[in-house]
């Protein structure tokens, strides 16, 4: 056992218990999961991530298994000792008016002096300290409904900072949220786990940006059950295809990314290196057309100095595109 684990999965199976029956959607799962690190929990639809993640923060029983926490089973905890083990941050947007950011942040301290309790200079400390932390100290004043979902979602990670849990469970962080926001929140989680030593464990669709940025991953679907390690590790095996594969979509082993499987149906000899050539790779693939090195009837050119067609200057890639459609007699 690594000296940071702080949660360990053994045998777990997660599901509904009916009375006249029982509904298994996840089984046999064996995983730990470790401070300093942010783990990311991917899977298509339906494969079970948030029966999994409410099961691990007792909001289901386990079908079978056990969960242990500092060496510890779940079961064994009360709930005010889990409130202050682990801290939950959920999707659904809360209707809450009314209420200050503060004054949210603030229940963060619930567990220590309970939901109506008198906050002591301390506790104010530790919630000044927890919305410095994910930087918001100018929404402090300002009352929840009026936040946007970026920083409402950073409001509830302060909350849960404020609670002091070593362990932060989050369900979806990054949804409904533009890209530039998705990697804000997915880097304050990040730095969090290493700078508080925390364990962040996180349900999301968001593939790209979880590749880039967790430290580990945790592959879940029905029919191959859980694949865990580093995104690197899990490429060069073939996990991410396996998992993933639909049509129209491939790993790129040299990026490491997901990628578009493009129909190409027309080729074009393309020369130039950089950003400008680049981008006319992409631009063209995404027109149906393969950019080859080998000789072809047909050459474009382009880099920093410009783009040209058969020796024709053009001024973008859009006009770029019209071209080629004239020369594939696409019109």
């Amino acid at each position: 056992m690594k000296s940071n684990e702080t949660i360990k999965v053994v045998g777990l199976a997660t599901g509904y218990s009916g009375r006249k029956h029982t509904t298994v959607i996840t089984h046999d799962i064996n995983a730990s999961l470790y401070s300093r690190e942010l783990t990311c929990l991917l899977g298509p639809n339906g494969a079970g991530k948030s029966t999994l993640l409410k099961t691990l923060t007792a909001f289901l029983p386990p079908l079978k298994g056990e969960i242990l926490i500092r060496e510890r089973p779940l079961d064994d905890y009360s709930e005010s000792e889990l409130s202050k083990i682990i801290g939950v941050v959920l999707t659904e947007r809360l209707n809450i008016n009314n209420m200050s950011v503060d004054e949210l942040v603030g229940m963060g301290r619930s567990p220590y002096t309970g939901f109506w309790g008198h906050m002591s200079a301390d506790d104010r400390l530790i919630v000044e300290e927890s919305i410095a932390l994910v930087g918001i100290e100018g929404l402090r004043g300002r009352m929840v409904q009026t936040l946007s979902d970026g920083e409402r979602q950073k409001v509830m990670i302060a909350k849960a900072l404020a609670q002091e849990t070593p362990v932060i469970f989050l369900d979806e962080p990054t949804a409904f949220l533009d890209y530039p926001s998705k990697v804000e929140i997915m880097q304050l989680l990040q730095t969090l786990s290493r700078e508080r030593n925390k364990t962040v464990f996180l349900s999301t669709h968001d593939l790209e940006l979880a590749l880039q940025i967790a430290d580990k991953v945790w592959l879940l679907d029905k029919p191959h059950g859980v694949t865990i390690g580093t995104p690197e590790d899990l490429a060069l095996k073939g996990e991410m295809t396996k998992y993933f594969h639909k049509d129209g979509v491939t790993f790129d082993i040299e990026s490491g990314l997901f990628k578009i499987d493009h129909r190409l149906t027309d080729s074009i000899t393309l020369e130039g290196k950089g950003p400008v050539a680049n981008m006319v790779r992409k631009a063209l693939a995404r027109h149906g057309v393969s950019a080859v090195a080998e000789d072809n009837d047909n050459r474009i050119f382009a880099d920093e100095s410009g783009i040209r067609l058969n020796g024709v200057c053009h001024p973008d890639i859009d006009s770029l595109l019209d071209a080629v459609d004239l020369l594939f007699d696409r019109r």
